[in-house]
């Protein structure tokens, strides 16, 4: 299986000019033949969704080989199982699910080496809960800021500072959308670690855009 190239971007991708309903009828159709086992089917299953696929992984990997792979797994996965998807969820939603587990999958496979403390880039308090060099209103909000593409390419770069046990919690549950209870399941963790260091991660993904937000330079 052959992988096409994709745009890195924070934005999810849709479908098109097409109407959620034609969508929808798109994907019950598509569900039915890759069901019924039409190669053909399964070909087009690969070129409607590797775009997507490809920039989920990406977020969650940062390695253009592994998210690769990570994507190939996915859809080897979902055919394999695609039998027994009995349409709860819009395709496109199992196979973004499957992919979120390859590229975990190959995430924890290729931690070896302990993570670096996030402690200097959270708010510290005086013995009077005073905040320490307090942050400075912004000149433009975040959602001003993200619109422009190289805010967003900062905020991607920030993101993949953090350690790896808060960034995949951030982009599980700010940028993939999950909910707490799925993505403490993904990973292995109770929900109060994922709300607590989900907190912590924000936290520090605002000390490090800080200093660039707060003289308006993206």
């Amino acid at each position: 299986m052959s992988l096409a190239s994709s745009d890195y971007s924070l934005d999810i991708v849709r479908l098109g000019s097409k109407s959620e309903s034609s969508a929808v009828q798109d994907e019950a159709a598509l569900l039915v033949r890759l069901q019924a086992g039409d190669d053909d089917a399964f070909s087009a299953c690969v070129r409607t969704y590797i775009g997507r696929l490809l920039i989920v992984a990406r977020r969650i990997l940062t390695n253009e080989e592994d998210a690769r792979d990570a994507v190939q797994d996915a859809f080897l996965s979902a055919f394999k199982e695609i039998g027994h998807f009995e349409g709860r969820s819009l395709l496109g939603t199992w196979l973004h699910r499957i992919v979120v587990n390859a590229a975990l999958h190959r995430l924890r496979t290729r931690q070896r080496h302990p993570e670096p403390s996030i402690e200097d880039l959270l708010p510290h308090f005086t013995d009077g809960e005073h905040q320490i060099e307090p942050p400075v209103p912004w000149k433009r909000s975040m959602e001003t800021s993200l619109e422009r593409q190289e805010s967003c390419a900062l905020v991607r770069r920030c993101i993949n500072r953090l350690s790896e046990s808060y960034r995949s919690i951030l982009l599980l549950r700010d940028i993939e959308g999950l909910d707490t209870e799925e993505t403490a399941r993904l990973l292995g963790t109770g929900q109060g670690v994922v709300k607590t260091r989900l907190h912590r991660a924000r936290q520090a993904l605002r000390s490090l855009l800080d200093p660039h937000l707060r003289r308006g330079d993206v």
